[in-house]
Formats: C-alpha cells, sequence, structure tokens
C-alpha cells in the first residue's frame, strides 16, 4: 500500500483524471482509483468527499443529482473546463516534481 501522505497533493489530479470522459460518483470514483492502482492505494471516503468539495468550490467540477435506482440519489460530478486547465497544470506540475526528486534517489544506495 501507498500511504496517503505521498498522494495527498495529487488526489484531485486523480479525481479529475477519471471524470475527464465522462460524471461519476463517489463510489465509482473510489473503485477506480483503487482498481487503477492495482490495490497499492484505497482512497479514504473522508479525503474523497472533501477533495469533492475543494474541487467544487474552486468551479474544478460540478455535482449533479443523479436518477433514484435505490434509496436515495446519488450525488454525481464533472469536470468543467477550468478543471480540465487545472488537470493540465497539475500533470505539468507532476512532471517537474518526478523530475527533481528523481535527482535524489539512488536505487543502488
Amino acid at each position: 500500500m501507498i500511504g496517503s501522505d505521498v498522494i495527498r497533493g495529487y488526489t484531485d489530479t486523480m479525481i479529475l483524471f477519471l471524470l475527464l470522459d465522462e460524471p461519476s460518483y463517489g463510489y465509482e470514483v473510489s473503485k477506480s482509483i483503487e482498481n487503477l492502482s492495482e490495490g497499492a492505494y484505497r482512497i479514504k471516503e473522508t479525503t474523497l468527499y472533501s477533495a469533492f468539495g475543494r474541487l467544487e468550490r474552486n468551479g474544478y467540477i460540478e455535482s449533479f443529482p443523479g436518477n433514484v435506482t435505490f434509496g436515495k440519489p446519488r450525488t454525481y460530478y464533472r469536470i468543467t473546463e477550468k478543471g480540465r486547465e487545472y488537470y493540465r497544470e497539475k500533470c505539468d506540475e507532476w512532471k517537474r516534481t518526478k523530475n527533481l526528486v528523481e535527482r535524489f534517489i539512488n536505487l543502488e544506495a
């Protein structure tokens, strides 16, 4: 497992990536993160919904009610154009961060 402290700065990026092609809801996003990480990272529910709130407040995503099938309606989220721009910025930031950190990694040490 990868600790949440390592991932913390890129939770938003992961969520935005999953919303690039189509809207989704919390449980589906959380399962997609777990599946794409091949079980190496499981996002906590509080972390996920905190990120949804932050992303929505910043205008990067918007929420809307889904159809009611069983029980209460699901809240769906979709990425905005501002969110797409932010996603690209975070990807560029990741490349720069990765390049910097790799300067300090010595696998032979």
